[in-house]
């Protein structure tokens, strides 16, 4: 992917090619038959789930896109392109990444990310733990696994982060649809994901645990509720958190042009 491209306008509101698309479909769509008296009405037909956040496609620039199933290449070079190829290798499962990444995203504000289509490779170092029986609590040291992930949120420019997401829009909603949601709008999954991960408490210092089975939970209930995302955000601890959702504050910004309110 050619350097210009860094230099797109991102993320816009597309009302006019949304609004478009609505007229072509009004056009295309045949008149009703007149009902007779003797026949029940038709039931309404389903809007469409409306658009909030359209993407705004990008100038051509470089290559074209390639097809959906074969572009793991022109992912993981620019992965490399932003992050050096080093780090992506080490961070990222470089294999069917727009499928991972768009499972991640829609599954992050749910309860569960399906570990066969993670993003990330599995973080590094042993889950530490002080204490016993029924007073775990989770070691500050747990933190500092997640520094790989969180140098990934300050090495590069939020604008070429979005333009890259841009760039590669049509495979993202392409993906979206394939799984199951032939009228849902990516974008719109995306931006509903960082508004979750953004809502995630904020809970600092040590927290309590327990184990019962294999892997630890919180025990406070109200936490382990919380969707994926949002325990995740707790995991990485209160500071790596406000860095990650600073972050992801300025992404949203780019996507849909709007300052959260406080």
């Amino acid at each position: 992917m050619k350097n210009t491209m860094w230099s797109v306008v991102v993320l816009v509101i597309l009302g006019g090619i949304a609004a478009a698309y609505y007229y072509w479909h009004l056009q295309a769509t045949p008149p009703p038959a007149p009902v007779s008296q003797t026949e029940a009405p038709p039931a309404p037909a389903k809007a469409e789930p409306a658009i909030r956040h359209p993407v705004q496609a990008a100038p051509s620039a470089g290559e074209p896109l390639p097809p959906l199933a074969e572009s793991d290449a022109a992912m993981r070079d620019t992965l490399a392109e932003l992050f050096t190829r080093k780090l992506a290798e080490e961070v990222f499962d470089l294999k069917d990444i727009v499928r991972r990444f768009v499972v991640t995203v829609d599954n992050l504000p749910r309860k569960k990310v399906p570990m066969q289509y993670r993003l990330f490779k599995p973080v590094l170092g042993k889950f530490l733990v002080t204490g016993e029986g029924e007073n775990f609590l989770a070691s500050p040291e747990n933190y500092r696994r997640y520094t790989p992930y969180v140098f990934l949120t300050n090495a590069i420019d939020t604008r070429k982060l979005v333009a890259v997401y841009v760039h590669f829009y049509p495979l993202f909603q392409q993906e979206y649809q394939n799984l199951g949601y032939p009228k849902g709008y990516f974008n719109d999954r995306l931006v509903e994901a960082i508004d979750d991960l953004l809502a995630a408490p904020d809970v600092p210092g040590q927290i309590k645990l327990v184990r019962p089975n294999v892997l630890y939970q919180f025990a406070d209930p109200n936490l382990e509720d919380l969707s994926a995302g949002q325990k995740i955000m707790i995991r990485l601890g209160s500071e790596n958190a406000a860095r990650i959702k600073a972050r992801l504050r300025d992404v949203r910004r780019e996507l849909t042009g709007q300052d959260l309110k406080p």
